[in-house]
């Protein structure tokens, strides 16, 4: 596999937005101190905070973003890329299993919209209701690097559509590249022909995360979605 050096800014993560929603707990109490101590315990539980505190089975704590000062202010985005790596999918995703996440992100929104809108598809094909609106918020990062590429070699098993079947080998590709040291991979986007996407294995390569626009997916009926900018 080819090795490309990337110096790039600005590449696209989207999640979720909830931040035009109340805080879920906030609602429970009637003061703001009594909201911090249902959020100290709901800590106690989050996938998140306990990898911070413990690490977890494949995944040291020592490799999240930290501060680099106790008492430094609260780097934006930090939370997030430790997010990425610690809430995981039972069976992982196309280059991560279960027990260790990734960051994934896209040259483009377009294609990033194109990934997110096939899962949620996805999701929404399982119950058979094709109703739904989904708001998401671009999260922008940059690198820099030497990455393997699987540009020009789209017939990689990895990179099978059908994600049965390329989610194993991906994850096991993923696998055998952080055993040989690298910490990221470029690849075509399955979703979005012509899209250029990065995985990042290890938090520490995650650089100047910062939010983006907005957007917003609207499905009325139908798989076919639309999106809106917020």
């Amino acid at each position: 596999m080819k090795i490309t050096p990337i110096r790039d800014r600005g590449l696209v993560r989207l999640i979720a937005d909830t931040h035009h929603r109340p805080p879920v707990l906030r609602g429970l109490v009637d003061s703001d101190a009594e909201a911090a101590v249902l959020a100290e315990l709901e800590g106690e539980t989050s996938a998140r905070l306990l990898a911070e505190r413990e690490g977890l089975a494949g995944l040291d704590r020592r490799e999240l973003a930290f501060a680099r000062r106790a008492n430094d202010l609260a780097l934006y985005g930090q939370g997030h890329i430790n997010a990425a790596f610690t809430y995981t999918r039972a069976t992982g995703n196309r280059f991560n299993s279960g027990d260790r996440g990734a960051w994934y992100c896209s040259y483009d929104t377009i294609t990033s919209l194109a990934e997110v809108g096939f899962h949620r598809t996805r999701e929404l094909g399982f119950v058979g209701i094709f109703r739904d609106e989904a708001r998401y918020v671009e999260l922008l990062a940059d690198f820099i690097g030497d990455f393997p590429d699987l540009a020009g070699n789209p017939a990689h098993p990895a990179l099978h559509p059908d994600p049965g079947i390329g989610y194993a080998e991906g994850q096991a590709l993923a696998l055998d590249l952080r055993r040989a040291g690298h910490r990221g991979l470029l690849y075509p986007s399955v979703r979005h022909p012509g899209g250029r996407c990065l995985v990042a294995f290890d938090p520490g390569i995650i650089q100047n995360v910062r939010p983006g626009a907005r957007w917003n997916l609207v499905w009325n009926g139908s798989p076919d979605y639309s999106v809106e900018a917020l």
